[in-house]
């Protein structure tokens, strides 16, 4: 006998039901979070419950932008190495020229009045368990900084708990870990775009 799945309407139902080629019409029904329950449970996703949450979405927005994560052309094409930091759709990827060395991947980045700060960056400073001496020894593992106190690096807890960094570029322990495999001493960042929620 199948798995009842109940879940309710989520904050991202309308966006999963269009990346899912599902009935657009934002209310949840059992075909609909069966579907979402199953990308869920494919990208390991928990609770896998169907209801279309924010570490949905963003794992989501992730997936589809992998074909083509410079579509817009906003991240400049370089001879050289640049981790792609793009705001608005809260993804990192890494590319040389036309080439993505490292897909794309959710991020959560600073929250209003401490927004991540844009524009160019290089990476000056590296350790790999490196714990906050700002923010109540808070750990941040595989930490890469770029620009003051702003640096790349694994939360260990859920990535999008609550709402925001301090304009760290969090990510999940996997992806900072390989990550750091990649990246070195004065590899170049370019940061652009505005997070949802925060000012301009």
């Amino acid at each position: 006998m199948a798995e009842t799945c109940a879940a309710s309407t989520g904050p991202y139902q309308r966006p999963m039901e269009e990346y899912l080629k599902l009935t657009v019409d934002g209310a949840q029904s059992p075909e609909d979070c069966a579907a979402i329950r199953t990308f869920q449970r494919s990208r390991s996703i928990t609770p896998a419950d169907g209801y279309a949450n924010l570490v949905t979405y963003r794992t989501m927005t992730a997936v589809e932008a992998r074909a083509n994560p410079n579509a817009a052309g906003d991240c400049p094409q370089c001879s050289y190495r640049v981790t792609c930091v793009d705001l608005g759709r809260q993804l990192l990827w890494v590319q040389t020229g036309r080439n993505v060395d490292f897909d794309p991947v959710p991020i959560r980045t600073g929250r209003d009045d401490e927004e991540t700060r844009t524009g160019w960056h290089a990476v000056y400073w590296r350790d790999r368990d490196h714990v906050s001496t700002i923010y109540n020894n808070a750990p941040m593992p595989y930490s890469q900084f770029f620009d003051g106190g702003q640096a790349l690096h694994g939360r260990p807890d859920g990535l999008f708990d609550g709402g925001g960094s301090a304009g760290c570029v969090n990510l999940r322990l996997a992806d900072a870990a390989a990550l750091w495999d990649l990246l070195d001493i004065d590899d170049a960042l370019y940061i652009w775009g505005t997070k949802p929620g925060t000012a301009d």
